[in-house]
Order: C-alpha cells, then structure tokens, then sequence
C-alpha cells in the first residue's frame, strides 16, 4: 500500500503562485509514475501533470503547460506543483496519485490517492 497526503492549497489573486505538496509513504519503490489531477466545482477530476521516478519526465495537460511545473524528491518521496500565473478556472481540488505502471494522463490507471487540497483562485 502507498499512503499520499496533499497539502499547500490556498486561496489566492489571479496571477498568484502557489506549491503543492504531495507526500508519500508505505511501498513506495513500487511506484514509477506521480502525477496530480483537479476537480473544479461540477466538473469531473482531469489531469494536470505527471513525471516519472526513475528519469524526472514530465508531462502536462495543455491547460496548465508553461505555467504549472511538476518536480520531484525520491529520496523523501515527495511530488510538488509548482503552479505560476494561476486563473480563476483554475479553482478546484487537487489530488496527487501514484501508479506502478508508464506515464498517462488517463485517471483510471492510476493505483493510489491522496485525499486532496483545496486552491481557490479569486478574481
């Protein structure tokens, strides 16, 4: 089992920065992929971005590209989101979650995840 537990959410101005934390504990050495997904009020959970354990390759939804940066510390293991220039549609609750398996964007594949951290972007 993995444990994930978020934190760093916030509320903001537009044009903010906030840092996501996502920390993980249990059988982490199993883990290959890391990536954080969001929900925003009546919408369904969507990806953000992803990197890998073993080479720090990223990948990013187009909503967030050039803004949000994913980064990585496999020594504690922990994930951050470092997310730049954020916009009101980028309101929602952001999950970190961990898979075994290659890099995706797509959430069903993915095995482990945190309970989530609130960020509130204002106008």
């Amino acid at each position: 089992q993995v444990q994930l537990v978020e934190s760093g959410g916030g509320s903001v101005q537009a044009g903010a920065s906030l840092r996501l934390f996502c920390a993980a504990s249990g059988r982490t050495y199993r883990v290959h992929h890391m990536g954080w997904f969001r929900q925003g009020p009546g919408k369904e959970r969507e990806f953000v971005g992803s990197i890998s354990r073993s080479d720090g390759s990223t990948l990013y939804a187009d909503s967030v590209k050039g803004r949000f940066t994913i980064s990585g510390d496999n020594a504690k293991p922990t994930v951050f989101l470092q997310m730049d220039r954020l916009k009101p549609e980028d309101t929602a609750v952001y999950y970190c979650a961990a898979k075994y398996g290659g890099a995706s964007s797509i959430k069903d594949t993915y095995d482990y995840w945190g309970q989530g951290t609130q960020v509130t972007v204002a106008s």
